[in-house]
C-alpha cells in the first residue's frame, strides 16, 4: 500500500485516534468536506481535542479545539480513544499509567461532548472520572473469561498494582478498595459502541497467554453521566484470532465500524521501544511488532472472534488511529511534536 503524508502541528503534540466527523454543522462552520477528531494524548481532556479537517479547496489543515470541562478541567491526563454515540463524541482514558507504573487515577475516566456544539464555539465537555470502577469490571470479566490473560511479571505487579495501593492507602482513598494485587493492569486504547448500545474497548494490554489482542465489551457507559451515576457493566471478554505474527504479543490501538457491521482495527505492539517500558522488560517480545490494519466480525456466539489482516503497515510501530472513509484508509501514527495523517 502506498501512503501520502499529511502533517500537522496542533498544540506541540501527538495525537491519538481517529474519529470521522458527523456533524454537517460543524464541517459547513468550518468550510470542510469531510474531516476527523483526534485526541492529544498529553495533558487534560480539555486541552486535548482537535480536528483534521479537509477543506472545500482540498486543502488539510487542523484546529486545536477550545473546550471546557468545568469543575474538572485539569483532572484528567492521556485521552486515547474516540467513538460516535448519539450525538455524542466519547473520549476514553487510557485507565493505565507512565512507562513504569503506577496505575494513575486521572488515566481513569470517560468525557464526552456534542458535536455539534464544536460548530458554534467554546465546547463544554462532560467528564466522570470512575475511580478505578471501570478498571474493576473489566478485571472481573477477564476472571471470568473461557482464555487465559497474559499474567503480568513481577515487576508490572508491583510497579502498577501493588504501588497503586500503597499510594492509595497511605492517602486514605477510597477507590483501594477496587483494586486487588492480583489485578491486570489495563491500557485502554481503542473502544466504538456497538449497535445495541455497549462498547467494545480494545486493550492495548492485557494480551492473552498466546500473545493476542483482547475485547471487552461494557454496557451502560452513557449512564455514567447520568445526574445520579449508573456504573457500567462488563458483560465478556473476546479474543482477536488470527492476526497476531508468530512469537509475539499483539494489542489492539484503534477500533472503527465499517459499513458491513463489522470493524476494523489495528493491531501492534504492546507498549513503545526504548521509552523504559517496564511492561517490554516483563515482556519483550511485545515490543518490535509492526502495525497491522485488520478487519473481524461482530462478536457473537463464543469468545473467539477471526480476524484477517487487510494491511501489514510494517515499519510503522506507531499507528494509533483508524478510519476507513470514501474508499481509503486513513492511520494517524503516534509522531513527537506533530500529528502525522497517512492516506492510501
Amino acid at each position: 500500500m502506498t501512503l501520502r503524508l499529511l502533517e500537522f502541528v496542533v498544540a506541540g503534540n501527538e495525537a491519538s485516534d481517529l474519529l470521522p466527523v458527523r456533524s454537517a454543522a460543524l464541517l459547513r462552520a468550518y468550510g470542510a468536506r469531510r474531516g476527523f477528531w483526534t485526541v492529544l494524548d498529553e495533558g487534560p481532556v480539555e486541552h486535548c481535542l482537535a480536528l483534521l479537517l479537509e477543506q472545500d479547496d482540498d486543502r488539510w489543515v487542523a484546529h486545536h479545539v477550545d473546550a471546557d470541562a468545568g469543575a474538572e478541567n485539569g483532572r484528567t491526563e492521556d485521552g486515547e480513544a474516540l467513538a460516535h454515540h448519539d450525538g455524542w463524541v466519547y473520549v476514553f482514558g487510557s485507565h493505565f499509567g507512565s512507562k513504569a507504573g503506577p496505575l494513575r487515577p486521572r488515566r481513569a475516566f470517560v468525557a464526552r461532548f456534542s458535536e455539534d456544539d464544536a460548530a458554534t464555539g467554546r465546547v463544554p465537555v462532560q467528564v466522570v472520572r470512575n475511580r478505578f470502577r471501570v478498571h474493576r469490571a473489566v478485571n472481573d470479566a477477564l476472571l471470568k473469561a473461557p482464555f487465559t490473560p497474559l499474567p503480568p511479571g513481577d515487576r508490572v505487579r508491583a510497579r502498577f498494582v501493588g504501588e497503586t495501593v500503597a499510594r492509595g492507602a497511605a492517602r486514605s482513598k477510597g477507590w483501594v478498595s477496587r483494586l486487588v494485587l492480583d489485578d491486570l493492569p489495563l491500557n485502554i486504547e481503542a473502544a466504538t459502541f456497538t449497535p445495541a448500545g455497549t462498547v467494545l474497548l480494545g486493550l492495548r494490554f492485557p494480551v492473552t497467554a498466546d500473545g493476542e489482542p483482547i475485547l471487552v465489551e461494557l454496557a451502560g457507559v452513557p449512564g455514567m453521566f447520568d445526574a445520579t451515576p449508573v456504573w457500567p457493566d462488563a458483560l465478556g471478554a473476546y479474543v482477536l484470532t488470527g492476526v497476531t505474527p508468530p512469537g509475539v504479543l499483539a494489542g489492539l490501538r484503534a477500533v472503527t465500524p465499517t459499513a458491513d457491521g463489522g470493524y476494523a482495527a489495528i493491531v501492534g505492539s504492546i507498549d513503545a521501544l526504548g521509552k523504559g517500558s517496564v511492561l517490554l522488560e516483563d515482556h519483550p517480545a511485545g515490543g518490535d511488532v509492526a502495525s497491522r490494519h485488520v478487519r473481524f466480525p461482530a462478536p457473537g456466539a463464543g469468545h473467539l472472534v477471526r480476524g484477517e489482516l487487510v494491511a501489514d503497515l510494517a515499519p510503522f510501530h506507531h499507528v494509533e488511529g483508524l478510519a476507513e472513509l470514501d474508499g481509503s484508509c486513513f492511520y494517524v501514527t503516534d509522531e513527537d511534536h506533530r500529528v502525522a495523517l497517512w492516506v492510501g
